[in-house]
């Protein structure tokens, strides 16, 4: 995080924000003349495959008259990389902007003055803002200059992982229930354990509801590589981010080397379909619809909608988590929660028109009442709170698992627009998940470790920055060639190429810069 807001962060200070001191605002209905007249403002996310549309459901609408705002999303047709730096060289970021945190167009945003401090719009127009933002989060994306350009979704610090609610992970070994008891429920977490299973399950079911079995699923293949195969896998074999207090290169660890030989054996034996080489989320999400994979390493709740919908069609044909490979040593895994980064941030625009109602809209949804809201919906309406908890309407809870697409146009909760969704704050009031998506968190509670000291954003245009990209452009380019190697020794060539393309293409500055963010980071978050 420390380059993530490039000249601007203030590497091991926290300076003192203006507004913090300043007396309690509560936010109250707006004046009837303001509701009556809403505004409108276009939203860009930064991700194709958002396409959540505001208006006609009943969370959107109640937003709409709670703060005056009517928006508009905005999302890329193609490219997000290409579409938000034509956005930026044009001066024509919409009114909010929502990216991911690592994204590097997010120090040059701010370093280019295209978007407003939030606390100078807080301080002018919203004093609630104060009141509903989380000190720790504002304290680290405060920049040198005593602003703040951002506000996270789905941020933790370290703190937030000794409370009394306990944290999960977002990744999983996920095997289809049903065919995964059909031979045996095998151990799958050895080399040896793990190919059997998938040979087994392939022989037994060649077909699943009359398409073929996928026996291994994965996430998209990008330039970047595939998270299931890369960072995810890494994960569950408990590579370490550190050796004697510096960055270690992960994708280079014998167990990594020795894992992803297994995968290329399958694939050698035609047990690495094609099409999660090629498929985008869209195809990936009509697979799991359809039950077709086997097994994969995946994020649980990227397929949380998919599973209510087979569990009510066969409770018995859900994916159900199990232990996964692991290393050589049998370590428990060490799966990330999220950390004080978050997920995405979002930012106010100086495009905008309206930003003092731009920065109470921020305030209305960072707020326990518009998180309610966005999460569950209306209370009395589509849920009641009972000992302190949320339970769902039978009809509410109906139309969630039997028919998402049908939930959100009607409801819009469930964190459809998850922008600045706050998933500390819900978990103390949310209804515990179904047993069908409670079971794959519970199962990461033992593993999930907060690993936020190792988000790393390399500072546009710096040296370690140019390495990084043709490293990782080069991990994109030699993961499906390693695993799709049709012999161990076209294997064993194309690993010390890629190791020697990694070592000569800048790794040890990636490292040392690498290492520098880690023990600011640390610092700053107090894990020394």
């Amino acid at each position: 995080m420390k380059r993530l807001l490039s000249l601007l962060l203030c590497p091991a200070v926290i300076l003192p924000l203006a507004g913090c001191a300043l007396s309690a605002h509560p936010a109250g209905p707006l004046p009837e003349e303001e509701a009556a007249a809403p505004v409108e403002l276009e939203w860009y996310v930064n991700y194709s495959w958002f396409n959540t549309p505001w208006g006609g459901n009943a969370v959107s609408e109640a937003v709409t008259a709670r703060t005056g705002v009517d928006i508009t999303f905005i999302s890329p047709g193609g490219s997000e990389t290409e579409t938000l730096d034509a956005l930026i060289a044009g001066n024509n970021l919409p009114d909010l902007v929502t990216l991911g945190w690592w994204e590097t167009q997010l120090s040059t945003i701010i370093s280019q003055e295209l978007v407003y401090p939030l606390n100078e719009l807080a301080d002018e127009y919203d004093l609630y803002f104060w009141e509903v933002a989380d000190e720790a989060r504002l304290n680290w994306y405060t920049a040198s200059d005593g602003n703040v350009y951002c506000y996270p979704n789905s941020s933790y610090s370290p703190g937030d992982y000794h409370g009394d609610v306990p944290i999960g992970s977002n990744q999983t070994f996920l095997v289809r229930k049903d065919l995964y008891e059909a031979i045996g429920s095998p151990d799958m977490t050895t080399p040896e354990g793990f190919m059997d299973a998938v040979r087994a399950a392939a022989e037994a079911f060649p077909t699943v509801g009359g398409l073929p079995l996928i026996p291994i699923g994965a996430h998209e293949f990008t330039e970047r590589g595939c998270d299931s195969f890369d960072k995810f896998l890494m994960n569950f074999l408990a590579i370490p981010y550190e050796k004697d207090g510096k960055s270690y290169d992960r994708y280079t660890d014998p167990e990594y080397k020795r894992w992803l030989a297994v995968f290329r054996q399958l694939g050698e034996e035609g047990l690495l379909s094609n099409d999660i080489f090629i498929d985008k989320r869209v195809q990936m999400e009509e697979k799991i619809a359809q039950g077709r994979y086997f097994c994969m390493i995946y994020q649980r709740t990227d397929m949380a909608d998919i599973q209510r919908l087979r569990y009510s069609q066969d409770p018995d044909s859900v994916y159900i988590a199990v232990d996964g490979p692991k290393n050589s040593a049998g370590d428990p895994y060490t799966l990330p929660g999220s950390g004080i980064n978050g997920w995405t941030v979002t930012m106010i625009s100086k495009n905008c028109q309206y930003p003092d109602r731009a920065i109470k809209l921020m305030s209305f949804m960072m707020s326990e009442e518009g998180q309610k809201l966005i999460s569950l919906g209306i209370e009395g309406e589509h849920y009641t709170m009972e000992n302190g908890r949320a339970v769902l309407t039978r009809e509410t809870e109906r139309l969630l698992n039997e028919d998402n697409a049908a939930y959100v146009a009607q409801v819009g909760g469930n964190d459809a627009y998850w922008m600045l969704q706050d998933n500390r704050m819900q978990a103390a009031w949310m209804p515990l998940n179904e047993p069908v998506l409670q079971q794959m968190e519970e199962w990461t509670y033992p593993y999930t470790v907060y690993t936020g000291q190792y988000d790393v954003s390399f500072m546009p245009g710096s040296a370690a920055d140019a390495a990084e990209k043709i490293i990782t452009a080069l991990h994109g380019e030699m993961l499906p060639r390693l695993l799709l190697a049709k012999s161990e020794e076209e294997f064993e060539f194309l690993w010390e190429l890629y190791v020697y393309l990694r070592e000569t293409n800048g790794l040890e500055l990636v490292l040392e810069e690498s290492t520098t963010q880690m023990i600011e980071a640390k610092a700053r978050l107090g894990l020394d």
